[in-house]
């Protein structure tokens, strides 16, 4: 399934033209092995970024970033298709705090014309926005009972290759390069299942 930018824009004026749903509100905040919900994960993001107050806005500016720059990108089909996923989510706060971690090491011109996530590919590669994000998604519907352990940590395999982390009995993510708390959790959509984060997990140390 190959996505254009369009196709993601038109799906978010869609969107816009319907009821907003807010992430914490209407957007089946579910017990663990809930019923899947009516929106899929990329309709439940959408909403919640044009909401008020917003959130989610950077994680959808990051998919919009992603399906411009690799407009085959299967990370980005496979959020609207039927395949079942687990997105940890990153809030418009801890995006904001990475970009402030590295803001020193940003190209100023390149952040101001072209955004952060631009910067950041300018700064550690072409692909390494996708390759993050993908660090935040799982194959298969994971309620927070399936991903968050009662005794010992449990290792999490992400869509990105050969890349996971681990969660431990509070609900502590521990990646490579960061650490994050889940919550809230079990957000259902109609192709997997939600969980917040404040913070962004990073597939590699840039030693913040």
């Amino acid at each position: 399934m190959k996505l254009s930018v369009a196709h993601v824009v038109g799906t978010f004026a869609l969107s816009l033209a319907g009821t907003s749903l807010l992430f914490s509100h209407n957007a089946a905040l579910a017990a663990p092995g809930a019923a899947p919900g009516n929106q899929t994960i990329v309709e439940i993001v959408i909403d919640a970024a044009s909401a008020e107050p917003a959130e989610f806005s950077l994680l959808l500016d990051a998919v919009l970033y992603i399906a411009e720059t690799n407009p085959d990108s299967t990370l980005v089909a496979g959020l609207f298709d039927d395949e079942q996923y687990t997105v940890f989510a990153p809030t418009n706060a801890a995006f904001g705090g990475l970009v402030e971690a590295i803001a020193d090491q940003l190209d100023p011109d390149v952040l101001e014309n072209e955004g952060p996530f631009a910067a950041i590919d300018d700064l550690l590669g072409d692909g390494t926005v996708e390759a993050v994000v993908s660090y935040h998604v799982t194959s298969g519907r994971r309620a927070s009972n399936s991903v968050v352990p009662p005794r010992r940590d449990r290792k999490i395999n992400t869509l990105l290759e050969d890349a996971s982390f681990t969660v431990n009995s509070a609900g502590v993510i521990t990646a490579v390069g960061s650490t994050a708390a889940i919550g809230p959790a079990n957000i259902s959509a109609s192709n997997g299942v939600i969980h917040v984060i404040d913070a962004v997990l990073l597939p590699i140390d840039l030693g913040l």
